[in-house]
């Protein structure tokens, strides 16, 4: 983890990949709970992740992108 301040387009930058999973799930009509239960990740890293509160992991963005079937880049545009 970098010691110095993230810059500062870092935070809106992942509330916006947040925002892209949680409407692709919407559409999807899934809960945070079935795609967690898709992932293998539990619903309050999901709702992190859609938040934008914390960092994540790639691994957890390409689960999330298999569990809904769009390509990675779709999340992340």
């Amino acid at each position: 983890m970098p010691s110095d301040p993230l810059p500062a387009w870092v935070l809106p930058r992942r509330q916006a990949i947040g925002d892209q999973v949680r409407a692709t799930r919407t559409v999807k009509q899934l809960s945070q709970e079935k795609l967690g239960e898709l992932t293998g990740l539990d619903r309050k890293t999901i709702n992190r992740i859609e938040q934008g509160t914390h960092a994540t992991l790639i691994d957890h963005l390409l689960l999330i992108a298999e569990a809904l079937d769009v390509p990675l880049a779709d999340l992340v545009r």
